[in-house]
């Protein structure tokens, strides 16, 4: 499993959310390879497909895709499972994503 953490250091958010990445790796016992990835320029952010930092990639896929988005130097809204917005992801969205990618291995 091949995760991609992309980020922009303008977003307070991002090391938040890498803890918690971390965490449901330890949690799950699953041995990835992480990589972080900073987006630093609008160019980058079109080039990687950046909807908002942070994001979460396995295996190439957004675990939380959107419809349609944007791609810029932003902070990234996600919603909890209660439907409300937050700038992370929680960890049960974390979670689902890893467990459905490992499913497919």
């Amino acid at each position: 499993m091949h995760v991609q953490f992309l980020w922009w250091e303008e977003c307070p958010s991002h090391p938040e959310a890498w803890q918690r990445l971390q965490r449901v790796l330890a949690e799950l016992q699953i041995g990835a390879q992480v990589e972080q990835v900073q987006i630093r320029t609008e160019d980058e952010a079109r080039r990687w497909r950046f909807p908002g930092s942070p994001t979460i990639l396995i295996d190439g896929e957004d675990i939380d895709p959107q419809s349609e988005p944007s791609y810029r130097l932003t902070c990234r809204l996600y919603f909890r499972e209660d439907g409300r917005p937050s700038p992370l992801p929680s960890e049960a969205m974390i979670r689902r994503a890893i467990l459905k990618a490992s499913r497919r291995e």
